[in-house]
């Protein structure tokens, strides 16, 4: 039986492998065709984009993550020009993902920010705010994708999978001032 048009080959499984961080043990997966995801020790929706099983092995992809995740955490703000990543998700969210990558090392935005410019990239004339925080609380690609660097409406600290107190030390650690942020009463994020 032949490939419907259209379909990708999914992998038998993608290579995974460990790295320890400041913020503790994340776990990345690549394919051949670059980086799948990289999760946060105990991160909601820890690869659930994945369309296959991980495996322990090597993969050129995952040194050049580990070698951007050296130069990240040595308080450099490495380029992601040396990273393939193909994450995978709808359209839409590869849209937001890639609007993540275009927030610099030590600023943020909020969800309406990256709403209007989703809206603006996608011709559209508004897009949901929260439908924009679905697919940044979906990034499969934490870190390297900074959804970190997304914020709530006046400072709120809403919205992270990998944890307020880790989403804090990542933006700390890229020199943002965070004394403005709070953790609202009704938070979404653990």
């Amino acid at each position: 039986m032949g490939k419907k048009p259209g379909m990708q080959d999914v992998p038998a499984a993608y290579a995974s492998c460990t790295y320890e961080s400041p913020v503790g043990t994340l776990t990345l997966a690549a394919g051949e065709d670059g980086l799948k995801g990289l999760w946060l020790e105990g991160q909601k929706y820890f690869a659930g984009t994945l369309d296959a099983p991980m495996e322990e092995g090597a993969n050129a992809h995952l040194d050049a993550a580990c070698a951007w995740l050296d130069a990240y955490f040595e308080g450099e703000d490495p380029s992601l020009d040396s990273l393939t990543l193909a994450p995978i998700g709808s359209e839409f969210q590869k849209v937001v993902w890639q609007l993540l990558c275009e927030i610099p090392l030590g600023q943020t935005r909020t969800y309406g920010e990256v709403a209007h410019d989703a809206a603006a990239r996608m011709g559209k004339k508004a897009m949901s705010a929260q439908a924009t925080g679905g697919a940044v609380g979906h990034n499969p690609i934490s870190i390297i994708i900074p959804c970190h660097r997304v914020v709530g409406a006046h400072g709120s600290l809403t919205g992270y999978a990998g944890g307020i107190s880790r989403k804090l030390e990542l933006l700390e650690h890229e020199g943002v001032d965070c004394s403005g942020f709070f953790v609202p009463a009704k938070s979404t994020a653990p």
